[in-house]
């Protein structure tokens, strides 16, 4: 009786074992195929492609990533903000702060400045050197009012090698590069003779 539910459960965690390999095959050739679609500008079939990698894969954060992007080149873009919303849930760390950037951007795109700004701070969080986080997050902080922000924002954004915000310095602020020269050295006051 042992020995039969020793063999019962075996059997069953390998069973277990091979659909979830399956499934996990079957979510990366719908999400290749998709991408292949979404590479040949078909991006209503590479979202569907990129629906049943995610349908197979609840977790599959690179899936979520391609359909924001394709559902963001149709100017879908609260579908768009809910799948880099995913990104950044199923994601690690790369993966949340492409995430965070991308739902930036789309805020961006939208108008939503304010609700950008975080987005961005996040995706800077998580990836220090992401250069173009700080030069869209210094598009909305200008957008916003904050104009010192921006200027802070855009240096750091060409400091990391980000030529639009190196060419917008060098244009409207061009001693960007050059540091406040230092302030001048107190002269030795004379004492008492």
């Amino acid at each position: 009786m042992k020995r039969t539910l020793r063999c019962i459960t075996v059997a069953a965690a390998v069973m277990l074992l091979l659909t979830s390999i399956g499934l996990a095959e079957s979510a990366n050739s719908f999400f290749d195929q998709g991408f292949e679609k979404h590479q040949q500008g078909d991006l209503a079939k590479a979202i569907k492609l990129y629906t049943k990698a995610i349908n197979d894969n609840p977790a599959f954060a690179m899936a979520f990533q391609m359909r924001g992007i394709a559902q963001q080149q149709l100017k879908k873009y609260p579908q768009a903000i809910d799948d880099y919303s995913m990104v950044i849930t199923c994601g690690e760390p790369y993966f949340k702060a492409v995430g965070y950037y991308n739902r930036g951007i789309v805020k961006n795109i939208t108008g939503d400045f304010a609700g950008a700004i975080p987005d961005f701070s996040q995706a800077i969080e998580l990836d220090k050197r992401m250069a173009a986080a700080f030069f869209h997050r210094g598009i909305a902080k200008s957008k916003t009012g904050d104009l010192a922000g921006q200027n802070e924002d855009f240096c750091q954004a060409a400091h990391l090698g980000d030529v639009d915000a190196e060419r917008w310095l060098n244009t409207y602020f061009p001693e960007w590069k050059h540091p406040p020269p230092p302030p001048p050295k107190p002269t030795p006051t004379e004492g008492p003779t």
